[in-house]
């Protein structure tokens, strides 16, 4: 890329002063906000090849978040952002570019065509661009919110970052089109929680759990299952932490990782090591279901709070596990050999409590379903007083982290706590939940919660591109809406979730056959899989559906984790009333507004000197 020629005196003046201005924002964010370690301690490779890395720094002091952006092989520019689901159409963006002469920067937006186009409110800031050993290094910041309509407002959750290369020199921004470039996406957690690091006991031991060099197959995804054991005798620990173990150069590759241990009740497991979708794979491996580690592309260790702890092994739990790594070679590599896996830090001398999982949402049942072409359409699981008073103990459970799950069309998942009918707080949120990035992410406040609190967790998921109605289950085109919260002190509770009454269904095919003069049969041999799929998907069908859903009256699954419900009725029982909803807060904007500008930023960009 061809580089502006300023006066020495000029150029030394915009280096030095973006150096300067650079150097006070990053100290001041990383007061109270960041590892000290490193001043970028969170980092991914954006695309496949590894030409574009980002790290970044996030500050709640000052809501705002510093990037910074390698670029390996610069050609004549590259833009990066932000958007909705991951799209370049509709996107917040910085562009550097060049004319073949000079360098430009500027906070860009691209239409729902993807023609780019200079933001009169320049939010982004640059702060410094170095050509370094590794290739050029741009350096620059963003506040989470702006109220520029046409920025991307960053919250928790998952962010879509989006990125493109430009190949070749532009005279105007404007002539850029997002159809035109080679482009992808990554997601990612943005605002990771500004929590303090817990102490580690002093008699620590590691596990290593990894698949061990697995030829990665050359297709785009793949989840690779591989069944492990523990050393005879072992005996019961807890886990405190967990880390990632990627093998290097890898990184681009393996997307997510998680650890399940096996079911205790069968003494034995088959060795296996291929994707997790073969046939050859056991079937008994579908018992290594419950979660003892999971991680995702961006995240770091997990640590455990000082007084509780994930227990495993001894007696009543299973010497096997079960690791499954996802890879991602959308570039279809061929060839690479692969030994990622996650690495478990634990302690023979036992915390005060045992951390638990709980299941909050909906049951796994295909009477709550989704009509098709819905583009946002929300289902509704409960965690009941009456199941939380008989289960939770006086002093009440503290949730410290949680795992959000839905399949293939989730959008949006969020629990919320309710107390004596008003709405608490927001246990954990994504507004841009993707289904292919799913981590056990660490609450930035815990939550307590006691007997006689509602848990309501609302999955929105589209459903535009199917014909037929999508009905909840297993398979991986049915649908979930599951919060895995991670708690302490453990209970007996496992799964507290809900469904609308069986019964209640019933009545509403009836209505419909009456009304529409259809033709869904309601008789006991045909399954609800198949009266969804004859209904007729008229705006009286679903609205009817979509009211049946909100006032019927529910099956309540109270489990223990031997699957056994506590005892009590649960069945017709009504929704929890809720007389006061919590307001989405506003974005807050900064106090001083982004720069307003007619035309890009002139880039000086600087060597490292070493």
């Amino acid at each position: 890329m061809q580089v502006p020629s300023p006066t020495v005196r000029e150029a030394a003046s915009m280096y030095g002063t973006a150096v300067a201005i650079f150097l006070v924002i990053l100290v001041a964010a990383l007061q109270g906000s960041a590892p000290a370690e490193s001043p970028f301690p969170y980092r991914i490779p954006l695309d496949p090849g590894g030409a574009l890395e980002l790290s970044w720094n996030v500050s709640y002091v000052q809501e705002t978040v510093h990037f910074q952006l390698l670029v390996r092989e610069l050609k004549a520019g590259v833009l990066f952002g932000m958007s909705d689901r991951g799209e370049l159409e509709n996107a917040d963006l910085i562009v550097l570019w060049t004319d073949g002469d000079s360098a430009y920067f500027g906070d860009a937006w691209s239409d729902q065509k993807g023609q780019i186009h200079l933001d009169s409110q320049q939010d982004y800031q640059l702060l410094q661009a170095q050509r370094t050993p590794e290739g050029l290094v741009l350096l620059f910041k963003r506040p989470f919110g702006t109220c520029d309509p046409k920025d991307y407002l960053i919250e928790d959750g998952t962010v879509h970052l989006v990125y493109g290369i430009l190949d070749e020199p532009l005279r105007l921004l404007e002539a850029i089109n997002t159809s035109s470039l080679k482009t992808g996406l990554q997601r990612v957690q943005l605002l990771k929680p500004d929590i303090s690091v817990p102490a580690l006991p002093s008699d620590l031991h590691t596990m290593e759990i990894r698949a061990p060099d697995v030829l990665i197959p050359g297709q785009e995804t793949t989840y690779w299952c591989y069944i492990t054991e523990l050393p005879d005798g072992f005996s019961r620990h807890h886990i405190v932490m967990y880390e990632p173990m990627v093998t290097e150069g890898n990184e681009a590759l393996v997307h997510h990782m998680e650890v399940f241990q096996c079911a205790a009740e069968f003494e034995s497991f088959p060795q296996f090591s291929g994707p997790c979708d073969s046939k050859m794979k056991p079937d008994r491996l579908n018992y290594c279901r419950h979660v003892l580690a999971a991680w995702a592309l961006g995240a770091k260790a997990f640590y455990y709070p000082e007084e509780a702890g994930l227990a495993f092994g001894g007696p009543g739990s299973s010497r096997f596990l079960r690791l499954e790594v996802h890879y991602h070679n959308p570039l279809r590599i061929q060839g690479r050999r692969d030994s990622s896996g996650i690495r478990l830090y634990y302690t023979a001398k036992l915390r005060r409590y045992d951390a638990g999982i709980m299941e909050l949402g909906l049951v796994y049942t295909p009477v709550m379903a989704i009509p098709p072409q819905e583009s946002a359409y929300t289902l509704t699981g409960y965690c009941t007083d009456k199941c939380t008073q008989l289960a939770l103990p006086p002093s009440g459970i503290h949730i410290f982290a949680s795992q959000l799950h839905t399949h293939l069309t989730g959008r949006k998942v969020v629990t919320v706590l309710a107390r004596d009918g008003r709405e608490q707080e927001v246990v954990s949120r994504d507004s841009h939940y993707s289904p292919h990035f799913q981590e056990i992410r660490m609450l930035r406040k815990v939550v307590s919660v006691y007997p006689g609190d509602v848990l309501i967790t609302s999955c929105t998921y589209n459903t535009g591109d199917r014909k037929l109605a999508t009905v909840g289950g297993f398979g991986i085109l049915e649908e979930m809406c599951v919060n895995y919260v991670h708690y302490y002190p453990q209970t007996q509770l496992e799964l507290c979730k809900s469904a609308v009454d069986p019964g209640f269904l019933q009545k509403y095919f009836h209505l419909i056959n009456r009304f529409n003069n259809e033709e869904v049969c309601t008789c006991p041999q045909v399954s609800v899989p198949e009266q969804f799929a004859s209904v007729t998907w008229n705006s009286f069908n679903r609205d009817v559906l979509k009211a049946l859903y909100g006032f019927a009256p529910i099956a309540m699954h109270c489990n223990k984790s031997s699957a056994v419900r506590f005892q009590g009725e649960w069945n017709l029982q009504p929704l929890p009333e809720i007389i006061s909803k919590l307001e989405e807060a506003a974005p807050q904007c900064p106090g001083s507004p982004g720069q307003r500008t007619v035309g890009p930023t002139l880039v000086s960009i600087s060597e490292d000197r070493g």
